[in-house]
C-alpha cells in the first residue's frame, strides 16, 4: 500500500521563482526511499512540503497525500492531525529543532501529554525507553538536562528519540545521522530499520552520504536544481548509473577503504582529493597511545600537546573526564586526524588547544609559543585568534542570525587583518566564492541558507585571516559528496600554497583518509591509537579501531 505519494509536486515563491518541479515520489508501508542530491537541490523542501511546512507566501500545484490524506490544501486542524498521527520528521539541526530552554524531559514527553492524553508518569517511561532504543547511556538522568549539556550526536539522537513517541506510520529523516559517529549512525540505522520493521513504518530518508543510502534504501531519487534526474532501486542506481550527475556524485563519494564504497560499485574509483596532499609536508611519526610523536618539520612541530587533560564536574553527578593524559603532535604543513565516538572527547581536545577551555593538566604549544595559559589581555588574543581558527560543528550556532553572511566574513577581515571596506568585501567575493558560493548569498542571513551553505561560509570566514593553524569539527559533516569534496581539495590546495597545518576531527573515516596524514582514535577521553592513516584505516591494532570501521556503511548487496 502506499503509505506517501507526492504526484507531479511545484513550489513556486511570490519573486516567480520556482523551487520544485514536476516532483513525484512514492513510499510504500514498510520500504524506505532514499532522496539524494547536493544541498539546496531541493531534498529538504520536498521533505518539509510533505508536512504542510511551506516558505511563506509559496504557491503549489499537484498533490501530496499521506495515508490518504492530501497536505496540500489540508487546513491547519487537518495538518496538525497528520503530524499527531501519521508523518513525523526528523530535522537536519537537533539544536533548531529542540527549546534550548526546556529539558530534554519536557522534550519527550509534551505531545505524549497534551496530543495523545497519557499521563505524565506513563509518557516519562516511554521518554525513558525510546532514549535507550536510540543507545543514550544514562536515559533517566538525561531527562533532566538540557540541550546545551548534550553533544551534537547525543541531541540528535533525542530528536530521533521524540519523532518516535507518535508511532508515525512515515517516518521523514533529513540528514538523521549527519552529527554522529560511524558507530552511533550504525546503532541509530539499526535502531530505525528495527523500528520500520516492527511498525511497517515507511521512511523517506534524506542524506548526502551516498554509502548510506546504499546500505539503508530500498529505492533511491536523485535530485539536483529542484528536480528529479533519476530514479530507481538502490543498487540500480549505485552500481549502473546512467544520469551524470548522478555519475559525479558518486565519484566524490569517499571511502574508508581503497576500491571500496558506491564509487568502486560504480567503477568510478575514487582516489585522494585532486591536489593530494602538501607537497613535501612532512608527517610526524607515528606516536604510540597516549605518547606525544616527535617533530618532523624543520623549526620544530606546529602543535605540541603534553600530558593533556580536562575533568569537567556537573552538578550532582559524576565527574566526566573528558580528556585524560592526551599527546600528540602535528608538523608544520602537516594534518592530524581525530576520530572516534560522540563523547570521546574529540571537541574537547580541539576546543583546549585552540583556547576556548582551560586544561587541568598539560601543556600545549603552538608555533613554539606556549598556549595552556589563558591570553594576558586583548593584543594576544587577537593574535592567537589570527594563528588559529576553529570551524565548528554547528555552522547556525558560530554565524549570527541578525547579520548577512557576507558582513560576517568582512568583519573577520576587517578586525584582523586591517582591510578598509571595498577591499574587503571584494576578497569576501573572492573567499565565497572559493568554497563554492555565489555572490548573492553574500547578502543572505543564515537562517535563508541550508545547512551546507552555512558551514562553507563558516569555513570561508576561518580561511579569511590565514591562520597557522585550522581546527576543523566536523566541519564536513553537513556537506554533500559533491561540496565536501571541493572544499577538501580546497584544504589540499591551501596546505600546498601556504603550509597550513589542520587538526581534522571527523566521524567520516572516508574523509579522515582523503584528508590526514596522521590519525588519532580517542576513546572516553584517552588516545587508544595512533598512527599514519593508511596504516591505521588499513591495519588496525586496538579492537575499537577494528569496531569504528566495521561500522562504516557498506552496500547492501555487498
Amino acid at each position: 500500500m502506499t503509505l506517501l505519494n507526492i504526484n507531479e509536486l511545484t513550489l513556486d515563491l511570490p519573486t516567480g521563482k520556482r523551487l520544485l518541479d514536476g516532483i513525484s515520489i512514492r513510499v510504500a508501508e514498510g520500504e524506505t526511499v532514499g532522496l539524494v542530491g547536493e544541498s539546496g537541490s531541493g531534498k529538504s523542501l520536498t521533505a518539509r512540503s510533505v508536512l504542510g511546512l511551506l516558505p511563506d507566501g509559496a504557491t503549489t500545484a499537484g498533490s501530496v497525500t499521506i495515508d490518504g490524506h492530501e497536505v496540500l490544501r489540508a487546513t491547519q486542524p487537518e495538518l496538525l492531525g497528520v503530524r499527531r498521527t501519521s508523518a513525523a520528521m526528523i530535522f537536519q539541526d537537533p539544536r533548531a529543532g529542540i527549546n534550548p530552554m526546556r529539558t530534554i524531559g519536557d522534550h519527550m514527553t509534551e505531545a505524549l501529554r497534551f496530543c495523545h492524553g497519557v499521563s505524565a508518569s506513563a509518557a516519562r517511561e516511554t521518554a525513558v525507553s525510546l532514549l535507550r532504543a536510540v543507545r543514550l547511556p544514562r536515559p533517566e538522568d538525561h531527562l533532566g538536562q538540557y540541550p546545551h549539556e548534550f553533544s551534537g550526536g547525543m541531541l540528535q539522537r533525542v530528536m530521533i528519540a521524540g519523532a518516535l513517541t507518535s508511532s508515525p506510520k512515515l517516518l521523514i529523516c533529513d540528514e538523521p545521522t549527519t552529527a554522529l559517529d560511524v558507530t552511533t549512525q550504525a546503532e541509530i540505522i539499526q535502531v530505525l530499520q528495527e523500528q520500520r520493521a516492527a511498525r511497517g513504518m515507511g521512511m523517506l530518508f534524506i542524506t548526502h552520504d551516498l554509502n548510506l543510502a546504499a546500505s539503508i534504501c530500498d529505492r533511491v531519487y536523485v535530485m539536483s536544481g529542484g528536480q528529479l534526474v533519476e530514479q530507481g532501486g538502490a543498487r540500480q542506481i549505485f552500481t549502473a548509473p546512467e544520469a551524470e550527475y548522478t555519475k559525479r556524485l558518486i565519484a566524490a563519494t569517499p571511502s574508508v577503504e581503497v576500491g571500496g564504497g558506491v564509487a568502486a560499485a560504480a567503477g568510478a574509483g575514487v582516489g585522494p582529493v585532486a591536489g593530494g596532499v602538501a607537497a613535501g609536508a612532512a608527517v610526524a611519526e607515528a606516536p604510540a597511545a597516549g605518547a606525544a610523536a616527535p617533530g618532523g618539520a624543520a623549526g620544530g612541530p606546529m602543535v605540541s600537546v603534553v600530558a593533556l587533560s580536562k575533568t569537567y564536574h556537573p552538578r550532582g553527578r559524576e565527574a566526566v573526564h573528558a580528556v585524560r593524559d592526551a599527546a600528540l603532535t602535528i608538523p608544520r604543513g602537516g594534518s592530524l586526524g581525530v576520530v572516534g565516538e560522540s563523547g570521546s572527547g574529540k571537541s574537547t581536545l580541539a576546543r583546549l588547544i585552540i583556547g576556548l577551555e582551560r586544561a587541568d593538566a598539560g601543556e600545549i604549544r603552538i608555533a613554539g609559543r606556549e598556549r595552556t595559559a589563558p591570553p594576558k589581555d586583548r593584543t594576544e588574543r587577537l593574535e592567537r585568534a589570527r594563528s588559529v581558527q576553529m570551524v565548528f560543528q554547528d555552522p547556525y550556532l558560530s554565524l549570527d542570525p541578525r547579520i548577512p553572511v557576507g558582513r560576517a566574513v568582512e568583519d573577520t577581515l576587517r578586525l584582523h587583518t586591517g582591510l578598509d571596506a571595498a577591499a574587503a568585501q571584494r576578497r569576501v567575493l573572492e573567499l565565497l566564492a572559493s568554497v563554492g558560493l555565489r555572490e548573492e548569498h553574500a547578502t543572505a542571513r543564515p537562517r535563508t541558507l541550508s545547512g551546507g551553505q552555512r558551514q562553507r561560509v563558516a569555513i570561508a570566514r576561518a580561511l579569511a585571516v590565514e591562520p597557522d593553524l585550522l581546527v576543523m569539527d566536523e566541519a564536513t559533516s553537513a556537506l554533500d559528496v559533491s561540496v565536501q569534496a571541493q572544499v577538501l581539495d580546497l584544504l589540499a590546495r591551501v596546505r600546498e600554497e601556504r603550509g597550513i597545518t589542520i587538526l581534522f576531527i571527523s566521524h567520516d573515516l572516508g574523509v579522515v583518509r582523503r584528508v590526514c596524514d596522521e590519525t588519532v582514535v580517542m576513546r572516553r577521553g584517552e588516545i587508544v591509537e595512533a598512527g599514519p592513516t593508511e596504516v591505521l584505516l588499513g591495519s588496525p591494532q586496538h579492537e575499537y579501531t577494528r569496531a569504528l570501521i566495521d561500522s562504516v556503511p557498506r552496500p547492501a548487496w555487498a
